[in-house]
């Protein structure tokens, strides 16, 4: 254990240690002098930019991007103005902040992705210093310019810019802050600056000096400004050496320590673990690197070449041009287990599993002892915790085999915590390797989720490894493996060295059917590209049509678009479809379109029916298709309230009717045009109101209003059927009790509807005297119902008789009352006579 604690300097109550994370792959001649560095959290990528102020017109200034671990991933000329800060995105892109107020944007592969400028008063003046950073909104930035004045933009993603208050009275010597930092309170951003001893609060609305208890005007002048990682703590340095740690409201003071020098660092960090009890603050100057705390006393490490020091949530890596160092406090588990001399039950059974190895009886008397204090559960869970913490393989295998020596004396033991551990550290251990250099800590791991270290690896394009990652966490499909063949086949189709064919074939062969990868997507990636046939071939394997049918009409492939909606039976898509080529096609086209499309024509037909009826008699026109032209114009003409209108439309009709050679509807419709001139003039002469009716309908008002030489008229003319004739013109006087009427049309002629219907007329106006005139005349067939209906039984009964008939003479019996016993056995002699024969 004593070589682990090596590298361990007490701090006050605490140890602090400086862990080599990795040699640095690049070579860099003049290392980082000169150079602009920014190094994205979360053991992120690096970014450099030589020289960036210009030495000549001529030369220009060198981006460079690193892996964390000084792997070269992009590197190009920089061709825009001077640059004053860079910083990353929460999602590992860069942003280059010009002294003109522009921001610039690139991926990770230094790929240009867009830009946005700080605003126009900005532009008049010139940025001073710009800082990026990062709050629950997302990645912001914040200038000051020469004019002295602070503008803030909370969140890229959603520009709102805000330009923060004058300070008042203006009293900036040297026409810019000494030093200033973001702060996050209170779901705001503020900015904190400082002008010699006076320190202002800024937001939106206000301007508020400020002084940080405890710190007196003796301490001097603030140079140097520093918060922490969660924006919780602040530190203030100042002109005679002293540092002041407190909250970053500014309402407890935690330090004040005496460094001993004089001037501003180079750099102010603060170093700090979730839960530490000790917080510091780590200051670099040219050769020295210092790490203060709640103690007076200070640990200092030298320094031999330039470096650059990047906040973390559980420390500070230190980036130099030969390696790159961890400095954090020891996690306090680790300090149990591994300090010398240590009687924690985790560092006794690490020792035990030691013995045990070596075949040592004092393994026996270690876990005894362990045991006697009923501590073994929590030797093992300081064992598990303590190998989360670890960064060498080594170290973690000691731990996590020494927990695992120790709960096989537990009988109770839960084994999750031991296993997520060790899937846990497998993964982070193969995102550590040098290739792949991303720097992530037990701690910034669970903080930033599973599900952003394989955004991470999917953003760099290791995709084999995400995808073991995630087959090897069991994620879900379409959280993981889907997900990641996603992105890969969105990059596949950007590789213009592959012909179209062999790259849908390869992303075909890839995903297959996979659950949550939409070829769409995929297809729409080749078309941004300027691959067109390739976002085709891509879309074949689309098995959802409403999935290409957007992308086919906007690559403007409105035949294939139209094809495919048909194909899919879905008439909304087809509508959807019908509705873009209307709007983007000229009538002829779209015509002719829909022409080699009938299932697509018929259900525009069936829109236009009921939408548009211009559009419809123009779709009949293209075809030709007289039929429904004429019938076009009938249903046309019911929509005319002027008789002319109405009559024009009709004659129109009939033109098309025979070009049709539909005779039938020509005629049909000549007769019409006939009936409505009939009715206009009776309008016109009697006010019958009987424009629109139909021919029966007229008939029947004319009989109603007694014009019956009318109603005559239009049954010679239109050669109405007798019967019906006859129907409607007894029902008309039977509803009017014009019996006379009545009897002299029954004597008109022989009725074609025989007499039994003016009995049942008579009868449902309850006229039984009128009704029984015309029985005499029914046929003898009908004779029975006649009597029936009139209410005389005997006559039923003498026609029943006679006739001989079972029906009839069951229908009589059935009406006959039991009183009647002579009836009654007349009727059944008469049955039972008939059912002998």
């Amino acid at each position: 254990m004593a070589f682990i604690t090596a590298n361990w300097n007490p701090l006050g109550e605490a140890f602090y240690r400086k862990t080599e994370l990795y040699e640095m792959c690049w070579n860099l001649r003049d290392g980082l002098r000169d150079c602009l560095v920014a190094a994205a959290p979360y053991g992120g990528p690096i970014a450099l930019l030589r020289e960036p102020v210009r030495r000549s017109p001529s030369s220009r200034p060198q981006l460079e991007i690193y892996s964390a671990s000084g792997v070269a991933i992009a590197s190009f000329p920089w061709k825009s103005g001077p640059v004053v800060q860079l910083g990353w995105t929460v999602s590992d892109e860069l942003l280059c902040i010009q002294e003109d107020g522009s921001v610039l944007i690139y991926d990770l592969f230094g790929s240009f992705k867009r830009h946005f400028s700080m605003g126009q008063e900005v532009m008049q003046s010139q940025v001073l210093e710009a800082k990026v950073f990062h709050s629950p909104y997302g990645t912001g930035v914040a200038i000051v310019t020469a004019s002295s004045r602070f503008t803030l933009a909370t969140n890229i993603d959603d520009l709102k810019l805000r330009r923060l208050p004058e300070v008042p009275g203006n009293t900036w010597s040297a026409g810019e802050p000494t030093c200033w930092v973001v702060l996050t309170q209170d779901r705001q951003t503020k900015v904190l600056m400082s002008n010699g001893p006076e320190l202002y609060i800024l937001d939106t609305t206000s301007c508020t000096a400020v002084v940080p208890p405890g710190l007196g005007p003796q301490a001097g002048s603030i140079v140097h400004m520093s918060v922490s990682f969660s924006y919780k703590y602040l530190a203030l340095f100042t002109d005679t050496g002293h540092m002041w740690t407190g909250s970053s409201h500014l309402q407890d003071k935690m330090s004040e320590v005496d460094t001993k020098k004089t001037t501003p660092p180079k750099q102010m960090v603060w170093c700090r673990r979730p839960k530490s009890q000790q917080p510091s603050v780590v200051l670099m100057w040219d050769r020295l690197l210092m790490v203060a705390g709640v103690s007076h006393d200070t640990i200092q490490f030298p320094l031999e070449d330039p470096c650059v020091l990047i906040g973390e949530l559980d420390g500070v890596r230190i980036i130099s041009s030969a390696n790159q160092e961890l400095l954090q406090e020891v996690p306090l588990v680790c300090q149990e287990i591994f300090k010398i001399a240590s009687m924690a039950p985790g560092a006794l059974l690490l020792e035990a599993h030691r013995e045990y190895q070596k075949s040592s009886q004092k393994a026996d008397e270690y876990l005894r002892e362990i045991k006697e204090q009923s501590m073994l559960g929590e030797a093992v869970r300081q064992c598990v915790e303590a190998a989360g913490h670890e960064y060498d393989s080594n170290t973690q295998k000691s731990l996590l085999r020494a927990a695992s020596f120790g709960k096989c004396f537990l009988t109770d033991f839960s084994p999750e915590a031991f296993v997520s551990t060790c899937r846990e550290l497998r993964v982070l251990n193969a995102v550590r390797e040098r290739g792949i250099s991303s720097l992530t800590s037990d701690l910034r791991f669970k903080q930033m989720t599973l599900q952003v270290l394989i955004d991470r690896l999917v953003y760099r394009q290791f995709y084999p490894l995400a995808i073991e990652v995630c087959r090897y966490l069991k994620i879900p499909d379409y959280q993981g493996v889907s997900r990641v063949l996603k992105h890969w086949a969105s990059c596949k189709v950007q590789q213009k060295d592959l012909s179209d064919e062999a790259i849908a074939r390869a992303v075909c062969v890839k995903v297959g059917d996979s659950p949550g990868v939409s070829y769409s997507h995929i297809a729409a990636k080749a078309y941004e590209c300027g691959r067109p046939e390739l976002a085709i071939k891509l879309l074949d394997f689309e098995a959802r049509s409403g999935e290409q049918v957007p992308l086919l009409l906007k690559m403007k492939r409105s035949q294939l678009a139209l094809s495919k909606a048909v194909e899919s039976g879905d008439t909304d898509l087809v509508y959807t479809v019908v509705t873009y080529l209307k709007s983007e096609m000229n009538r002829g086209d779209f015509f002719m379109t829909l022409r080699n499309q009938p299932v697509a024509l018929s259900l525009y037909r069936q829109f236009c029916k009921l939408q548009e009826q211009e559009t419809l008699k123009d779709l009949y026109n293209q075809d030709d298709d007289h039929q429904e032209l004429a019938n076009y114009y009938v249903t046309a003409s019911y929509r005319e309230k002027r008789l002319e209108s109405r009559l024009s439309l009709l004659q129109t009709a009939v033109d098309e009717y025979n070009k049709a050679k539909n005779e039938f509807s020509a005629k049909a419709t000549e007769e019409e045009m006939r009936l409505l001139r009939f009715q206009r003039k009776l309008d016109d002469e009697k006010g019958a109101g009987l424009l629109g009716l139909s021919l029966q309908a007229t008939m029947e008002a004319l009989l109603a209003l007694g014009l019956h030489k009318q109603a005559e008229q239009l049954y010679r003319d239109f050669r109405v059927p007798d019967k019906r004739f006859w129907w409607l013109k007894l029902k008309s006087l039977a509803e009017k009790e014009e019996w006379e009427e009545l009897e002299k049309f029954s004597k008109s002629k022989k009725s074609p509807i025989g007499y039994l219907a003016f009995v049942e007329v008579c009868m449902k106006s309850n006229n039984k005297p009128e009704a029984k005139k015309y029985v005499s005349k029914v046929t003898p067939e009908q004779r029975v119902k006649a009597h029936l209906a009139v209410g005389d039984l005997e006559g039923a009964a003498d026609a029943a008789i006679e006739r001989k008939s079972d029906s009839e003479l069951a229908a009589v019996l059935a009406r006959c009352p039991a009183s009647d016993r002579q009836l009654l056995d007349r009727l059944n002699r008469a049955a039972a006579a008939a059912a002998k024969k």
